[in-house]
């Protein structure tokens, strides 16, 4: 029987991997974990969900959190460096070999650069560099419309930057439902960061040191020139596959990830993935959540398999747009027949009080009436969020959301509110109230419009 160094070996310590590391390493097993950066955490704490917070605190305290010291507490041996595997077993590192029984890919994802003409040659920013910039640039032109462009977009603009996005298509935030995503683009463009929407870019080139050129190529009307100081490339994101020897292995991937099975095993089944690196969910939370399954199949070799259905997510934007389970798009793609039940921020007495009318909920239910999925743009949508992922992921009943008591004023209640506008037909309906006529006698209305002036003093 073969014998190796570690019962588990992670490569890559953002999210995934470092979920694994310490669930594993607390559980027993001997593990390796081993980061090619020089600081344990990922993308999401140093170059993305905390610092586009502007969370300084957090992100010192995270650091801590998530060090080498306290991994190696809990039993895990943390090695940096670029890992390549030699056989399915065993990786070199560092002039060095170790071997464990089983791996685990976790290495994330890093910022697409597209092959626009003379990127290369241009200086350009991106998500990596973004947050270390030394001043403030005077303007910024902003390739993409995804979650990270917009946020960056109205982060900028509001420290005083002169922002100008370009996208391809003609929403931003592409994978949202087109009446959510303008909703976000409106508030985008009243704070003053400008779009060009349905436009190509053509070219781009260094005008001086602090001055370049975006050319582009609207779908309607003449070409147009774009100048700024700092150019940030946002496109996208694609797996950190390089250099790990994969094809060498027997590890089936594509130019969208590792390829993985319901249990997170890609085609060598001692070998997991769970992140960036799969390409399918590149959220942290759907990160750990993976991490978690991985543990649960590797270590305790109970065979539980991932369920995306009730999977949420949130661009912090301000106001926040979150949603979970399907939008109008994701349910028209899936031939499901729906009806949407809409209530706007502006009807919420704590909305209003706080200033803050913008926005709507927006809940999805199919042909039996279940909810199929929510999307919310407003303040602390995130945080609103939290309650439909306790009800669906609950299955909790939609009449017990729509009679559960709220505090009165809240945010919250509009969680309430739309779950009570589907019932308000049914219960309010000409059926009903001549059922009640006749059993119990009812005598109708009281007042008329009409009357209701004629006796107004």
């Amino acid at each position: 029987m073969a014998t190796y160094d570690y019962d588990i070996g992670i490569i890559g310590g953002g999210a995934a991997g470092l979920t694994v590391a310490a669930g594993a390493a607390q559980l027993g097993a001997r593990t390796l974990l081993i980061e090619k950066e020089k600081e344990l955490g990922g993308d999401c704490l140093h170059y993305g969900c905390v610092p586009s917070k502007t969370l300084i605190r957090t992100a010192q305290v995270i650091q801590k959190h998530d060090s080498e010291e306290r991994f190696c507490s809990l039993g895990a041996r943390v090695v940096f460096g670029s890992p390549e595997f030699s056989d399915e077993h065993v990786v070199r590192l560092n002039g060095q070999s170790f071997a464990a029984k089983r791996w685990v890919l976790a290495t994330g994802s890093s910022p697409a650069i597209p092959p626009f003409e003379g990127l290369s040659e241009t200086p350009f920013l991106t998500n990596k560099e973004i947050f270390s910039l030394r001043r403030l640039p005077e303007s910024m032109i902003i390739l993409g419309a995804g979650p990270i462009a917009s946020e960056t977009a109205q982060a900028f603009c509001r420290l005083g930057t002169d922002v100008t996005v370009v996208q391809r298509s003609g929403q931003i935030l592409s994978k949202e439902d087109k009446d959510m995503a303008d909703l976000v683009m409106e508030s985008l463009q009243s704070e003053g960061v400008r779009f060009h929407l349905r436009s190509t870019v053509q070219a781009i080139r260094r005008l001086a040191p602090d001055r370049q050129e975006v050319r582009i190529r609207p779908q309607e009307g003449a070409p147009l020139k774009l100048e700024a100081e700092k150019i940030l490339v946002a496109v996208g994101r694609i797996p950190n596959l390089e250099l790990l020897g994969l094809d060498r292995i027997g590890v089936t991937f594509s130019s969208k990830g590792v390829i993985v099975d319901d249990r997170m095993r890609t085609s060598q089944r001692h070998i997991f993935a769970a992140g960036d690196i799969t390409g399918s969910y590149q959220f942290t939370h759907a990160a750990g959540y993976e991490g978690g399954i991985v543990v649960t199949n590797a270590v305790f070799h109970l065979p539980r398999k991932v369920n995306y259905t009730w999977l949420p997510w949130c661009t912090y934007t301000d106001p926040e747009l979150a949603g979970i389970g399907m939008n109008e798009k994701r349910a028209s793609e899936a031939g499901i027949a729906y009806t949407v039940y809409t209530e706007k921020f502006g009807d919420n007495d704590r909305s209003l009080a706080e200033g803050q009318p913008r926005g709507k909920i927006k809940m999805i239910l199919d042909e039996k009436e279940n909810p199929v999925g929510v999307q919310i743009f407003g303040p602390h949508a995130g945080e609103l969020l939290n309650e439909w992922v306790a009800a669906l992921n609950g299955k909790m009943k939609l009449s017990t959301l729509a009679s559960a008591v709220h505090p009165y004023p809240t945010l919250g209640e509009i969680n309430k509110r739309v779950a009570a506008n589907y019932f308000s037909p049914k219960i309010f309906s000409n059926r009903v109230r001549k059922g009640l006529k006749f059993f119990f006698h009812l005598k109708g209305r009281a007042c008329t419009p009409e009357e209701q002036r004629k006796d107004a003093p």
